[in-house]
Parts: C-alpha cells; structure tokens; sequence
C-alpha cells in the first residue's frame, strides 16, 4: 500500500536487520479495534497524528510503526487511515513497557503520539482505507499466531516427552511406561497435527490467492486451545520439575496465555467463523 518512495526506503531494511511494528490497539479499543481515539490532521506539508497507543509488539526494538488514526472521525471506522512513523520523530514517545507473564523476549509498550509531524510521503495507502489494511493485516497474521502457537506446544510435548520417557520414575518406572501417561501424550500429539495441519490449510489458501480468512480463525483458535491445554498438562506431567524455571515446562505455558489474546480473542475468532458460516449455509 506504501508510496514508492516508502517501499524504497523500508522494504530493503525489513528484509535485513530492521523491525517495524503495528499500532492498532488503544487503551479504549480491544477486541472493537477500530473504536480508535488517536487522531490525524491534514497540515500544508502532510499529517499531524495524536493520542496513545497500548500493547504494541516490539515498540522498544523497531525503527518505524504502522500507525492507525481516523482523519475524520464523523466517517466513523471509514475515516480511519494508516501512516508511516519514524521512531525518531518529535513528538513520539514510549511511555510504558508492560511487565508481562509471557513472551518477555519482545517488548510491549504503550506509545503517546504528541502532535506527530508525518510527511504526506509516509501515507500508506489511500486516506479512509487504514480500516481495510488492518483488517487484511490481523486475517493474515492470525495465520502466523496460530503457526507460534503449534510450535509451542510442539516444545512443550517434547520437552515433557523426554522427561517422562528417560528421567521421571515412580514406584520402579519410568512414568512414559504408565499407559494413563501414553495415552495422555498420543492425544496431545495427534491435537498438535492437527493444529499443524489447520496451519498449513490456511498459509495454502493464502498463498494460492484463495478466501482464507475462515481458516484461518480457525487454525488460530485451535492452535491457541492446543497451546494452552498440552503447555499445562506438560508441568503436571513433569511433577515438581514442570512447577519450577529449570524444567522449562512454566514458560510454556505463560507464553502460550497470549495466543487467546492478540490478533483477535478467541471469541473474536469463534465469531468470524460463525458469521462466514452463516453466510455460506443461510438462505
């Protein structure tokens, strides 16, 4: 959606060492994401954008945001544009970074944007449309959330796995041996496949062009249900050593709470679903 010149200059940088982030979420507005707050102006030599924006993934390492303002707000979610920012540019600030349970490995941070100058250059797409591109960006990254999703749960079965068949025993065993355990493990694998293959279904689809946005909230919602259910299952597996750092099986599970969270709830996805349903089967 970028102009050439945008392209130009960030493409070349993302495809290297350079993180750019998404501004979408404000303090206001979850799950209604475009019950947005922040505001654009036109001025002579481009835009003006203010307000503040929270939870906003890798505030603290990128060089540049995408960032989502309604520049006439009697227009509603119509009014609602998208903007190139430097991180360098006055007016912008990190105001808070969130001390969160899980996936501590990537900054979340809340963003004040104080009268933030942006040339007219770093308008990305056409004015009113932002409502449009965030849509496009949140069906294709939910794709990408329910892939971190599958592979945690994957770390969490293995880390587990491997504990249970080489290092826990119980009354002379080893408690892998125990069928209860085997059974156990065999269902949160097949539920793991499958998540992969929802996964999978859905970056297919994707690439080859097709509707993919039922698959996947599908696949995301799945995924996160997997994530969840074997990443808690997998400390009681592993007793004392899954409740403590050094067995590794407590991180997973933290990281896994998030799945159900960004990019859509998983409400949010049982509800697109149902909707793309019932408009395939009604009438």
């Amino acid at each position: 959606y970028g102009t050439e010149e945008s392209r130009k200059k960030w493409l070349p940088q993302l495809a290297t060492n350079t993180v750019g982030s998404f501004c979408l979420s404000e303090p206001a507005s979850g799950s209604d994401a475009f019950a947005l707050k922040t505001k654009a102006e036109k001025t002579s030599n481009g835009y003006k954008i203010s307000g503040s924006k929270m939870w906003i993934t890798n505030s603290v390492e990128a060089n540049f945001f995408i960032v989502f303002a309604n520049l006439d707000p009697s227009k509603g979610y119509k009014g609602i544009t998208a903007f190139i920012v430097e991180k360098d540019t006055k007016g912008f600030s990190i105001a808070k970074k969130e001390k969160k349970l899980g996936i501590r490995a990537s900054s979340t941070c809340v963003i004040n944007f104080d009268d933030v100058e942006v040339p007219a250059s770093n308008l990305l797409g056409k004015e009113g449309e932002g409502y449009k591109y965030a849509i496009g960006l949140l069906n294709e990254g939910r794709i990408g959330i329910a892939a971190q999703m599958t592979g945690l749960a994957l770390g969490a079965w293995e880390n587990a796995a491997r504990y249970v068949w080489n290092d826990r025993k119980q009354f002379g065993s080893l408690v892998g041996e125990f069928q209860g355990m085997q059974f156990q493990l065999a269902q949160a694998y097949t539920d793991i496949t499958a998540a992969r293959a929802l996964v999978y279904n859905a970056a297919r689809k994707k690439e080859a062009g097709l509707d993919f946005v039922r698959d996947a909230a599908m696949a995301k919602l799945f995924a996160s249900q997997v994530a969840g259910r074997v990443s808690g299952n997998a400390i009681e597996w592993m007793g004392g050593m899954g409740f403590v750092r050094e067995g590794l099986a407590e991180k997973y599970w933290r990281d896994s709470k998030i799945g159900a969270i960004y990019e859509g709830t998983s409400n949010i996805q049982l509800q697109t679903i149902a909707r793309l349903l019932q408009r395939e089967y009604s009438g």
